[in-house]
């Protein structure tokens, strides 16, 4: 008598839990920063140097008003981290539209139009790949300053070149089928069957590019505010928080703990919605 063994295929696009887990990440960190005003229990901003360092519910001495307590100067680390759900995914959101706008522009352009518009594209990806973000970040930050709006655009115009590969690649094997040509045989404009014909048909690649742009733009953030050249003080930017925290981490560690565990699951999150999507485009999976 035979045994048949059958193996499973694993799950994947929307099937898969990990789909789902990034998603219900996402969702509830989208939540925590539309909602932030009415859902935090305290001021973010409000001081009591009578409450600092307070700790958190899971340890002793802790206070009932203060579920993960209070930072080196009396705030509240709950509320903080609230806001600081807004901070980073108002960069990450914004960095991506402003790199996307960019890239996918450069992209588009390069792989339909072709010749010398290609070379000029291709040249400025090479050009840009050369770049270190992180040092030029650092330079302009420094030069001209710490803003919110100078680091959303700053990064943004840093991080388009996943865009234009991905926009140009995918337009090059667009523009040769059917539906491409039967839009010029109709007499439509380049501009028309760019907007209406090419640009559906590789949305779905470039939505999975920007949630991994989303990612690495809220990390870029994290990593120049340790540095102090991010968001300004006093905002509660999650990397922020963790340079302000570095001084205690001894002798309070989860205040650097807590910032640094939220903006780790946030990342996960993201990139395991992003695998979904494009494991779910990839396979064609409804």
């Amino acid at each position: 008598m035979t045994t048949m063994t059958t193996i499973a295929a694993p799950r994947r696009g929307w099937r898969a839990a990990g789909t789902w887990i990034g998603a219900v990440i996402v969702g509830l960190t989208l939540f925590a920063a539309i909602f932030a005003p009415w859902i935090t229990p305290h001021d973010p901003y409000a001081q009591d140097l009578g409450k600092r360092l307070l700790p958190p519910f899971w340890m002793d001495g802790h206070n009932p008003m203060h579920l993960l307590g209070t930072d080196q100067i009396g705030r509240d680390y709950l509320s903080r981290l609230i806001y600081g759900a807004r901070i980073s995914m108002l960069i990450g959101i914004g960095v991506t539209i402003t790199s996307a706008i960019i890239g996918i522009a450069m992209g588009v352009l390069g792989g339909f139009v072709g010749g010398k518009v290609d070379d000029a594209v291709l040249f400025a990806i090479t050009t840009r790949l050369s770049i270190p973000v992180v040092l030029v970040a650092l330079a302009v930050v420094g030069l001209m300053g710490s803003s919110f709006t100078l680091l959303v655009l700053t990064l943004g115009l840093l991080l388009w070149d996943r865009f234009a590969v991905v926009a140009r690649s995918t337009t090059m094997q667009v523009r040769n089928l059917d539906f491409v040509s039967a839009a010029w045989c109709a007499g439509c404009s380049r501009f028309h069957i760019l907007w209406r014909e090419v640009l559906p048909n590789i949305a779905s690649h470039l939505v999975v590019v920007a949630t991994l742009e989303i990612a690495l733009a809220i990390l870029l953030e994290a990593a120049l505010s340790f540095l102090g050249l991010g968001v300004p003080p006093p905002l509660p930017s999650w990397g922020l928080m963790i340079s302000e925290a570095k001084e205690y981490m001894y002798f309070s560690p989860w205040v650097i703990m807590i910032p640094g565990i939220a903006l780790f699951v946030l990342v996960l999150g993201i990139n395991l919605l992003g695998d979904g999507l494009r494991d779910h485009f990839g396979t064609g999976t409804q």
